[in-house]
């Protein structure tokens, strides 16, 4: 049964401060709870009997029982529309990386100043599809830990480590011959432009693009060109699909000469 504190003290999780003041964020769903219970340490678990049951061998593994609840109490908490069985509250990860060396040896995402957190929670999913492990988000980016970007991870959070950066202050601790791509608007075609397996590809905000502070890091411009290019369309993608289309050509095999290192 929830109690009323603990009813009001997951309804404060809503805002950053209470998330940050605790270190520790909340998840719904079978599916994003499961993927999630295995890597980060979970101090609550509200959850049905049905769940309960069902995963009772994973529950046992990590030492955490649940408060059994009905389907109407869990309503009174969740923040999804409809509610599904369980919610669950995690702490935050601390991931601590050499930024220079991560880049150097594997293909990595930043992101400046992706604002909406839907947004920001699809990237990470996708970055999870093609195995890309770290993304660098500048520091008024969306935050990770917001509920919406947390659901829309869809267990990518699981994988994905983020880490919240000074993105200009990053890109001028990179050694010169770090490749560094960036998405613009009026740029070579992302098809026609060599490609490498390692480095930073860079996500611009969803109104300006990419800063000019960071821009001026970025010496690999891509475009993604519409088609039939040049014909008139839409003003730009979406940064969530502009992100998927990117590194899906980024992890096409390499199979010519102009895509080695």
């Amino acid at each position: 049964m929830l109690s009323k504190n603990k009813i009001k003290y997951i309804h404060s999780l809503a805002l950053k401060k209470h998330r940050s003041e605790d270190h520790v964020f909340v998840a719904e769903g079978p599916r994003l709870v499961g993927e999630l219970l295995p890597v980060f340490s979970a101090n609550y678990i509200a959850a049905t009997r049905e769940w309960a049951d069902d995963n009772a061998s994973l529950l046992q593994r990590i030492g955490v029982e649940p408060d059994i609840v009905t389907p109407d109490e869990l309503r009174k908490v969740s923040s999804l529309e409809t509610p599904q069985q369980v919610l669950a509250i995690f702490q935050q990860p601390e991931h601590q990386v050499d930024a220079c060396q991560t880049i150097a040896d594997s293909l990595c995402l930043a992101l400046d100043d992706v604002q909406n957190p839907g947004n920001l929670g699809t990237i990470i999913r996708v970055a999870d599809w093609f195995g890309i492990t770290d993304i660098f988000c500048s520091r008024n980016s969306a935050d990770v830990f917001n509920p919406k970007t947390v659901q829309a991870t869809m267990g990518g959070l699981a994988r994905v480590r983020i880490h919240e950066v000074d993105l200009p202050e990053l890109l001028a601790s990179l050694p010169a011959a770090t490749p560094v791509y960036g998405t613009f608007l009026n740029a070579p075609s992302i098809y026609s432009s060599e490609l490498t397996s390692t480095g930073l590809i860079i996500m611009g905000n969803e109104g300006r693009g990419i800063s000019d502070a960071v821009a001026a890091h970025v010496y690999r411009r891509i475009t993604i060109p519409n088609y039939p290019e040049g014909s008139p369309t839409t003003e730009s993608l979406n940064v969530a699909i502009a992100t998927a289309i990117v590194c899906a050509e980024f992890r096409r095999p390499l199979t010519l000469d102009s895509r080695l290192q």
